[in-house]
């Protein structure tokens, strides 16, 4: 749904805006933590919103070829999955924050989608950097398994290489607000959250 809306946009008169790679901390103060939850989109807003987030990169993760494009991954044959690398202050906000923050942004029982967007490039995944990233996210997985009495769809994967996404995707909810909230929206991503998560949805792990 989401190719057809970006058409339509372009047939309007829409035209990628070149955004400026966003700078990301490499002192040993800062922590990494990957994401996939569907649209990038979506999830790098998620995260902006969570205090003690320095940095989102909107990227492409999980699959088997060099230098992908948007293109390529959008009709699943790469084998990545939209993605989104998070640096953060550990200082500020630790990883079991972060993962909240991940669940009450996804729908955990859907395989290989999120919300209007089907194929294993939308698939949920938690892409873990080291044994506690690990440990945490198996444990959060497990807790939300019994809560809901039902399969979590969600991989929890060792983090490969990243791939950084075209520069128009970067920040798309800030520059193109009017063309992000009418995806948003026509994805039914809102409503969907409320009705996992009630009045936890999209809650920013503040």
């Amino acid at each position: 749904m989401r190719q057809i809306i970006l058409s339509l946009l372009l047939v309007l008169g829409a035209a990628s805006l070149s955004v400026q790679a966003q700078a990301q901390p490499q002192d040993q103060e800062t922590r990494t933590a990957t994401f996939a939850g569907g649209c990038f989109w979506c999830v790098e807003q998620a995260f902006d919103e969570v205090d003690g987030v320095l940095s989102t990169t909107s990227g492409y993760t999980g699959g088997d070829q060099a230098d992908p494009t948007y293109e390529a991954v959008s009709a699943g044959d790469t084998g990545h999955a939209e993605s989104v690398e998070v640096v953060y202050d550990p200082r500020k906000v630790d990883y079991a924050t972060l993962l909240q923050a991940f669940w009450h942004n996804i729908d955990p029982f859907a395989e290989n989608r999120q919300f209007c967007d089907s194929g294993s490039q939308y698939r949920s995944a938690i892409f873990y950097h080291d044994a506690e990233q690990q440990r945490l996210a198996e444990a959060s997985k497990a807790e939300l398994a019994e809560r809901f009495d039902r399969p979590i769809a969600t991989q929890i994967v060792p983090a490969g290489r990243f791939w950084k996404a075209e520069a128009y995707h970067q920040n798309y909810y800030q520059k193109n607000p009017v063309r992000y909230r009418f995806y948003k929206a026509g994805c039914g991503r809102v409503e969907r959250l409320k009705e996992v998560w009630g009045d936890q949805a999209g809650h920013p792990g503040k």
